[in-house]
């Protein structure tokens, strides 16, 4: 069988390990085979890293009403230039996702656009509004693969635990921005010596851990009336931030809870010192944390307790972003450089082990979401990232597909670029140095 594309002399990698070289014959929107054969087109990846393609929790990609920060064209691109082929949208838009006509809506779209493939998750609630909650039922049938309220805390304990029953029935996770809104208060930087020195207002470790536990202690209650088979997850908590929360949640884990956890690139890399510089550029919500936490983070992805890694990418414009640090809006752009700042920082950097990092990329994400995982075999899907391990190129904002042109990370030179990614067997974005097009 002639396919169309033949990927020689590849590097193979999932979350099992490493796999030698192979050349890798993909068509009909799979792999057929890794011993070569005819294709149409033939890629020599002496060098290169094939991997199944990522898979993002938790992205904002502002559609509908925020297109000026983000819209699906411009945000689907910049998960495919990152090695993404799955990417999670958030419904706190304008106006929220809270219907299945807008589910609809988005996948429609996204799937004409042709880049990466768009699960949107839909509002827990009406409006985001915390009181009433959405349909779950007719919002799975739509193709939402996730319910949250994210960019708000879930303050009503009651909504809470009857949409955990809810969503459950019909296998939806539910997914949590847990802060404490009465400790956060208006906190715009992690609480503690610097934002004591620095006059500002603080948001308490405290915060993310009380609302965790008021969170953990509402699951248990749930579990507690309901018959027959546990969801594998039932409540995602967003974007850990701190070590008491890993703690929380490792406890939960422990005791067989149907719990789940993601952290973001930038509460692994940066922390609260950053904020010295009083630049809105790392301002985001849960805000960086200490040093000791980001370790502990680190450690938590590398043990399992955290089940992946979730960008939260949040763009907005430069005039919004150039704002002073009280009035500039929470976020940071990360989509298109969280692989290869993870790789160097963690791998290179760290030793964490590749295999591991993959994993938490790719089937943690996708085990979280209910998604069955890609392996690099005969038969499998052939959504796929080739990334570059030793080419070193400076994070450069001004390049970004996003539209979200600043980047906490500008200038640091960074190994691991993603070069090439197929959706489906497509070549759906390319590096122009290989040649092949999308």
């Amino acid at each position: 069988m002639k396919g169309e594309l033949l990927i020689k002399n590849v590097r193979l990698l999932d979350s099992r390990g490493e796999h030698g070289k192979a050349d890798v014959l993909v068509g009909e929107g799979k792999i057929l085979g890794l011993e070569g054969g005819d294709a149409e087109r033939v890629l020599d990846a002496e060098g290169l890293v094939l991997t199944p393609g990522l898979c993002d929790p938790h992205a904002h990609l502002r559609e509908p009403g925020q297109e000026v920060k983000e819209e699906l064209a411009t945000g689907l691109l910049a998960a495919l230039r990152g090695g993404y082929t799955d990417v999670v949208s958030m419904p706190n838009t304008t106006p929220p996702v809270d219907t299945p006509e807008a589910v609809m809506a988005l996948v429609e779209k996204a799937r004409n656009l042709g880049y990466a493939r768009l699960y949107p998750a839909a509002a827990l609630t009406q409006g985001q509004e915390g009181k009433l909650l959405t349909e779950a039922r007719l919002l799975k049938e739509a193709g939402a693969i996730m319910l949250t309220d994210d960019g708000r805390t879930n303050e009503d304990a009651g909504v809470l635990a009857l949409g955990l029953s809810y969503a459950a029935s019909w296998g939806l996770v539910v997914s949590v921005h847990a802060e404490d809104a009465g400790l956060r208060r208006g906190g715009v930087m992690n609480e503690g010596p610097l934002s004591y020195r620095l006059g500002l207002p603080g948001n308490p470790a405290a915060a993310e851990a009380a609302r965790i536990a008021r969170d953990l202690e509402i699951v248990r209650y749930v579990m507690s009336r309901r018959e027959g088979q546990q969801p594998p997850t039932l409540l995602h908590v967003q974007h850990l931030s701190t070590r008491r929360g890993l703690e929380l949640i490792r406890q939960a884990k422990a005791e067989g809870l149907p719990v789940t956890t993601e952290v973001g690139p930038h509460h692994l890399t940066l922390t609260d010192a950053a904020l010295e510089s009083l630049d809105p550029v790392y301002k985001v919500a849960p805000p960086l944390r200490t040093q000791g936490d980001a370790e502990a983070l680190v450690a938590g992805l590398l043990e399992g307790t955290i089940d992946c890694v979730g960008t939260d990418h949040a763009p907005h414009t430069p005039a919004e972003k150039e704002q002073d640090l009280l009035r500039a809006p929470f976020g940071i752009a990360n989509i298109e450089v969280a692989w290869p700042l993870l790789y160097t920082e963690l791998v290179l950097g760290r030793g964490f082990p590749l295999p591991t990092l993959l994993e938490r990329f790719t089937d943690g994400a996708r085990r979280v979401l209910g998604l069955s995982p890609v392996r690099l075999e005969a038969g499998a899907e052939a959504s796929l990232m080739l990334f570059d391990p030793h080419g070193e190129r400076a994070v450069n904002p001004a390049e970004f597909a996003s539209k979200a042109k600043f980047s906490p990370w500008a200038g640091w030179e960074l190994r691991g670029w993603p070069v090439m990614t197929l959706v489906e067997g497509r070549v759906a974005w390319a590096h122009e140095r290989l040649g092949v097009g999308a």
